[in-house]
């Protein structure tokens, strides 16, 4: 018998996918040292509410301290990956870290062609580590096919400028807005740039266009070296965009969320600091001994970040 009262089951699928997370596809390398890739990914994304689908591109061998090697995946490896889940799932944004090979780069970008609706956030991280033939042809393929499928590039301010503006001539670094208009002129809008260092131990990171500056967060630079910050940075980021906030807001809350993630930072091993991206979910310190005693309240803490 049919309750009169019950949706039909057009709506009842609708309302389903409104109540379902936002879905983020994610293309990085897994990351034994959990510094980064897709397992720091996943972390930041669920942290902000939204669900990642992870497409494995390849592997570092790497410690908290350095990345001694990376392995790519075949390229059709990573199309099938990408073929298989965007048949199933509908996905709201498209995240692009590290990928290892031209190759891969050119299977994301014909991805992005395909969904020319859905955003694109590209990350860029220090490739210094990696072999200088190897950085060349990488960089020179992000550019040529990444770029303009790109809607926000991040990156370190000092990677990008040495990526985008290798003959600066200027007497001073070039700005956030400087390089912007370089990644512009490839096709990308946005460019949110970190780290920008600012007297008196600050750092600016700052959101540009080509146009104009639309967000800026200055941060107390903190004396400890992480590894993942880049990673935590545009995959918040990311979430909060596939979930709907505006581009300047996204920007701000994804930074904040950065900060909070450094500044609860912990060293599990011999090298760098790495991100607390669920520091969220850590019980506050007690202030006495008697609050100590209390029996454990097992509920989630409030926090500014989690949606």
């Amino acid at each position: 018998m049919v309750d009169l009262n019950d949706p039909p089951e057009g709506e009842m699928a609708e309302l389903e996918v409104d109540l379902n997370p936002p879905c983020v596809l994610v293309f990085n390398a897994s990351d034994p040292s959990g510094a980064g890739g897709l397992g720091g990914d996943a972390l930041a994304i669920a942290s902000v509410g939204a669900h990642m689908l992870g497409v494995v591109t390849g592997a570092y061998a790497r410690d908290t301290a350095e990345v001694f090697d990376h392995f790519a995946f075949d390229e059709e490896a990573v199309a099938e990956q990408t073929r298989a889940i965007l048949e199933d799932v509908e996905v709201q944004l498209i995240k692009v870290g590290f990928v290892g090979s031209p190759e891969t780069l050119s299977t994301i970008a014909e991805t992005a062609t395909d969904y020319p609706d859905v955003p694109v956030v590209a990350y860029m991280p220090n490739l210094s580590w990696w072999d200088e033939n190897q950085i060349e042809s990488y960089l020179d393929a992000f550019r040529e096919l990444v770029l303009p499928q790109t809607t926000v590039l991040v990156g370190n301010h000092s990677t990008l400028w040495r990526w985008l503006l290798p003959d600066w001539a200027g007497e001073k670094p070039p700005t956030a807005r400087d390089i912007a208009r370089a990644a512009g002129e490839q096709g990308t809008p946005y460019t949110l740039v970190t780290g920008i260092m600012l007297p008196d131990q600050f750092i600016d990171n700052v959101l540009a266009s080509p146009q104009s500056v639309l967000a800026s967060e200055k941060y107390e630079r903190l004396e400890a070296v992480f590894a993942g910050a880049g990673d935590t940075l545009s995959a918040a980021l990311a979430a909060l965009l596939a979930s709907g906030t505006d581009l300047p807001a996204a920007a701000s809350e994804a930074l904040s969320y950065m900060d909070r993630c450094l500044d609860a930072g912990f060293r599990p091993g011999m090298g760098h600091v790495l991100p607390d991206r669920l520091f969220w979910a850590q019980p506050e310190d007690e202030d006495d001994d008697d609050e100590a005693d209390e029996p454990p309240d097992f509920a989630l803490p409030p926090h500014d970040t989690r949606h």
